[in-house]
């Protein structure tokens, strides 16, 4: 069994908008949505970068209080999205409980504030350790929290796939359950991850020298993917998901196909951890080609990765260099929100997906003055009123995992 696979759902909260339109309107007016690093009374006055990806605006959630109690803010934004994706594809309630839909879905490392809260009992006052740790709290903080409260408030029984693997959480989850879907195993799956605001997560990084902070007093001028003058990333915050199905029944049952995914490929570099590695990037490029069936010059866009590390980016480049010569567009989608973490991946589908069905592509901000061992390939400068067909989603993580998917915008008239 080998079957199509479509897009019939897509949400998205991010630190430009919750939404297509906020979305689209980011992109088309060049909106940065980074901001001064909140002050949340852990680490911050240890930490060299002071600017985030941050969603300052409120979101209304309607959950039931029954669903909510199992609910950190990570499990808050997937459940969100889920209830979106849902909506959005028309799928009966009979169907979502039938089995036959699934969950790949996935985050960082869970709810660091609840977790924080949870470490604080274990060295405060003896007395006080039990009593301070309530029922739910594993289940609001644990690695899976996402994926499990999206089943439980949904009562969905199918497969659950809670991936964790950094940056490529949820382009991993993408690409698991369109292959769950592609042979089979599942008729539908909610995809994607989420990743809330915690200061532990920006320390990790900023300890590691990989955070920008030459810009901290202009915190929409970074980051820079690309550009001479980049100087690391910058940690944000959201949360995304498609819904996947099977094509013809969707098309039976006359669902929105907003695209389709048309190849997934996933490796390790079997190294270094952390170094990115250009013939473990180059390898995944080229899996996810032979994956789609597809040539190199079928592709009119790829998504990059584009951190804006030092050494990421010229890799980056080079891999792409070297699999699509110059001929496709290339952007990089992090200088918008920063590096969202375990949900960039889904969250740059979403943008992908509003680009390619509106007719433009964004262009990578505060792209300024190409870094010369960048510029063999070709950039988005300013805004282009470009049709895009077949576009490349790539996201790489710490552990040395490589992800790539790839989307085709227009199924129903696929060559």
């Amino acid at each position: 069994m080998n079957r199509r696979v479509v897009i019939t759902g897509c949400s998205a909260i991010t630190p430009i908008g919750y939404g297509k339109q906020p979305i689209v309107d980011s992109l088309l007016h060049g909106r940065s949505g980074i901001r001064p690093l909140r002050d949340d009374g852990l680490l911050t006055e240890h930490i060299h970068s002071r600017v985030f990806g941050t969603v300052d605006y409120p979101i209304d959630y309607q959950f039931k209080r029954a669903h909510r109690k199992t609910m950190g803010p990570v499990a808050c934004y997937a459940c969100q999205v889920a209830k979106d994706v849902l909506e959005a594809s028309g799928l009966s309630e009979e169907f979502i409980t039938s089995g036959r839909l699934g969950v790949a879905f996935g985050s960082t490392h869970g709810s660091p504030t609840v977790q924080r809260e949870i470490y604080k009992t274990f060295f405060g006052d003896l007395a006080n350790r039990l009593s301070s740790i309530g029922a739910v709290d594993y289940l609001r903080s644990m690695v899976h929290t996402t994926a499990v409260n999206i089943t439980r408030m949904f009562g969905i029984t199918g497969r659950v796939i809670a991936s964790s693997t950094a940056c490529t959480t949820s382009s991993q989850a993408i690409g698991f359950g369109y292959e769950t879907i592609k042979f089979g195993l599942q008729d539908a799956m909610i995809c994607g991850g989420a990743d809330e605001y915690d200061t532990t997560t920006v320390a990790v990084f900023d300890n590691l020298l990989a955070c920008s902070v030459a810009y901290n007093d202009q915190p929409s001028r970074t980051p820079r993917p690309f550009d001479a003058a980049r100087d690391g990333l910058v940690v944000g915050e959201g949360g995304g998901a498609v819904l996947l199905e099977e094509y013809e029944a969707a098309r039976r049952r006359g669902a929105p196909i907003l695209g389709e995914v048309i190849g997934f490929a996933c490796n390790n570099n079997g190294g270094d951890l952390i170094l990115p590695n250009l013939e473990g990037i180059t390898a995944t490029l080229r899996l996810a080609l032979d994956s789609a069936g597809i040539g190199a010059e079928q592709v009119d866009l790829i998504s990059a990765h584009a951190t804006a590390t030092k050494m990421g980016d010229v890799v980056e480049a080079q891999a792409i260099a070297a699999v699509y010569g110059d001929r496709p567009w290339v952007a990089g989608l992090k200088s918008y929100m920063g590096h969202t973490m375990g949900t960039c991946g889904v969250i740059e589908l979403a943008l992908l997906l509003y680009m390619m069905e509106q007719g433009f592509i964004a262009p990578t901000l505060n792209l300024e003055n190409v870094d010369s061992r960048c510029a063999m390939i070709r950039h988005v400068r300013r805004l282009e009123e470009q049709p895009v067909r077949i576009a490349a989603l790539q996201n790489f993580a710490f552990g040395g995992v490589n992800t790539c998917l790839i989307i085709r915008n227009d199924p129903d008239h696929a060559a």
